[in-house]
């Protein structure tokens, strides 16, 4: 193992140390039964399309540049420590940051869908965090939405030549808050028994607005700093998958 890559490890190690020391939460994503069966199926069925197709970019990417499986761990393991952090907010849900934004900057947005279900399958089975019926709905929020916008953030800044680093900070930022958009969408559905969908999506932003939006702004910032330090720590890394110039 070179210096570089053992100076990589070192970094994640520390990162995991300080924000894997939580105490133990009951908070959740989307719980257990909170959503109907038929809602349960359909976005579970919608999550199929971009689950293969993030196989697919997966396994393209690992068979060209077999060096980025740690790279790619790493991502998920920080999916899973920072989203594990949670707030309570609205009944039957929570706020946490995702974690998927550096991901998605770093390998597209459907690898992380791959990421982010496994990453939800570990937190249902072992933390007691969301549920294997909203499994679907907890995938296409998190782990689809999120990244997705990411990305999309991430390339428009790069073609308006927008700092490198406010990029990263901005793609992981809004990623994190669309998530909960969508989110609030679900939750809508599902519950607008005395109110239309549209008023009850209303309200499910307002409640998780105060907490979240400031969770967005430190995931944010940590997604950056990480991204610093892979540009000093991983150069090779990083220039295999383009974020670093060639040099001549």
């Amino acid at each position: 193992m070179s210096n570089k890559q053992k100076k990589t490890w070192i970094l994640a190690g520390a990162f995991t140390l300080a924000f894997g020391i939580a105490p133990a939460a009951n908070a959740m994503h989307i719980m257990e039964g909170y959503l109907p069966g038929g809602l349960c199926i359909a976005w579970g069925v919608l999550c199929i399309p971009f689950l293969a197709a993030g196989f697919l970019s997966m396994k393209k990417t690992l068979n060209a540049h077999k060096n980025l499986i740690t790279m790619l761990a790493m991502s998920g393991a920080f999916i899973f420590v920072i989203s594990s952090l949670k707030i309570p907010s609205v009944t039957g849900s929570c706020s946490h940051m995702t974690g998927t934004g550096l991901g998605a900057i770093l390998f597209g947005p459907a690898a992380v869908s791959i990421l982010g279900l496994i990453v939800l399958l570990f937190q249902a089975i072992l933390l007691a965090h969301g549920g294997l019926t909203t499994i679907g709905a907890n995938t296409f929020s998190m782990a689809i939405a999120g990244p997705f916008v990411s990305y999309g953030i991430f390339v428009l800044c790069k073609k308006l030549k927008v700092n490198k680093r406010f990029s990263v900070f901005l793609a992981a930022a809004l990623g994190d808050l669309f998530t909960y958009c969508v989110t609030a969408v679900q939750l809508a559905i599902a519950h607008h028994a005395d109110v239309g969908i549209g008023e009850a999506f209303g309200k499910f932003l307002v409640i998780f607005a105060p907490t979240q939006v400031p969770l967005a702004v430190i995931e944010g910032l940590i997604t950056m700093l990480i991204f610093m330090g892979l540009e000093t720590y991983a150069k090779p890394e990083l220039r295999s998958m383009g974020h670093i110039k060639e040099r001549k």
